[in-house]
């Protein structure tokens, strides 16, 4: 029996928010041919941010990678309001993360993982994926982690 991603998304306990509103004037998530971005996605469940501050200063290293799972989980439900289905990904092409990190963090690609781990879970190889794991010094809204991700629509 095939299983859908939202399906597998279930099985996980997780399930698709309404893709939250953009927070500037800006769109939440574009496509263009088979190409789908997202604007970066923030850790939001509902209308409050889950984890903010600095990684390696107020959270561990574990919270910003459930930070990232979760704006994975968001950026999917962008991706969905897009395509109509996630089963319509092709590939998902590129993560870009950003975690707002105190002054010597450098666990930045381990927190990303929490994102990207998901989406190989979710798509298998389809799921590996480009990857930019930077750390800054302040983050829109003092969110903890922010995606923005890239993936190829099957025709």
């Amino acid at each position: 029996m095939t299983h859908t991603i939202e399906s597998k998304l279930t099985e996980m306990g997780l399930t698709l928010p309404a893709p939250p509103p953009a927070v500037g004037f800006y769109v939440p998530v574009l496509r263009t041919g088979n190409l789908v971005v997202t604007s970066g996605q923030l850790p939001f469940m509902g209308k409050e941010l889950a984890f903010t501050g600095k990684v390696g200063e107020r959270l561990h290293e574990e919270d910003g990678k459930n930070a990232a799972r979760i704006c994975a989980v968001n950026a999917l439900s962008q991706i969905k309001s897009c395509l109509g289905s996630l089963d319509h990904v092709r590939q998902i092409v590129r993560v870009e993360g950003y975690v707002q990190s105190a002054p010597n963090f450098h666990g930045q690609p381990a927190v990303l993982n929490g994102a990207s781990e998901l989406f190989v879970m979710l798509f298998g190889d389809a799921g590996r994926h480009t990857r930019v794991a930077l750390g800054v010094s302040e983050m829109p809204l003092n969110a903890a982690v922010q995606l923005a991700v890239w993936v190829e629509a099957a025709d």
